[in-house]
C-alpha cells in the first residue's frame, strides 16, 4: 500500500461513507454482490485479491470492505490482520462458503462486524450495512 495512502487514511476522518469494496477471487460472487449493493444505495469497488485492494490508490469514502475468507493469495482473516497492522479503522464483513467456528470466532475476534455464510441472503448483508451505517452516525 502506498505510504501516502496510508498517511491520508488516517488523518481524514470518514464523513457519511458511502462505498463498500468487495473482494472476492469468484467473479460471479462480485458480479452478484455488485447488484445487491448498488440496489441498497451504495458506491460499489470490486476486487479479484486482497493485494489487489490493498493496491488500490484510496480508501476515501469507504463504508466497508466484504471479503470472501479463502482466496488464492492473501486471505480474508490475513487482510483483515494487514488492515489493523496498518491502523486503518475500516469494517470488514465476511462472507464465505466456509464458515467453521473457527473462523468466525478469528474474525469477530478481530473486529469484524459480520461473518455471514454462502448463499448469503441480502436482508443479513443490509443488516451489516446498516449496523455499520449506524456506527459512523453515532456521536
Amino acid at each position: 500500500m502506498p505510504a501516502e495512502l496510508h498517511a491520508r487514511s488516517r488523518t481524514t476522518p470518514l464523513q457519511s461513507p458511502s462505498r463498500v469494496s468487495v473482494i472476492d477471487d469468484d467473479e460471479s460472487v462480485r458480479v452478484a454482490s455488485s447488484s445487491l449493493l448498488r440496489s441498497l444505495g451504495w458506491a460499489v469497488s470490486l476486487y479479484a485479491s486482497a493485494e489487489a485492494f490493498l493496491d488500490t490508490d484510496s480508501l476515501d469514502g469507504l463504508a466497508c470492505v466484504i471479503t470472501d475468507l479463502n482466496m488464492p493469495g492473501m486471505s480474508g482473516l490475513q487482510l483483515q490482520q494487514r488492515l489493523r497492522e496498518l491502523g486503518l479503522g475500516v469494517p470488514v464483513v465476511f462472507i464465505t462458503a466456509f464458515a467453521s467456528d473457527a473462523a468466525r470466532r478469528q474474525a469477530l475476534d478481530g473486529g469484524a462486524v459480520c461473518f455471514l455464510s454462502k448463499p448469503v441472503d441480502g436482508t443479513a448483508v443490509a443488516d451489516c450495512l446498516e449496523r455499520i451505517q449506524q456506527g459512523f452516525w453515532k456521536d
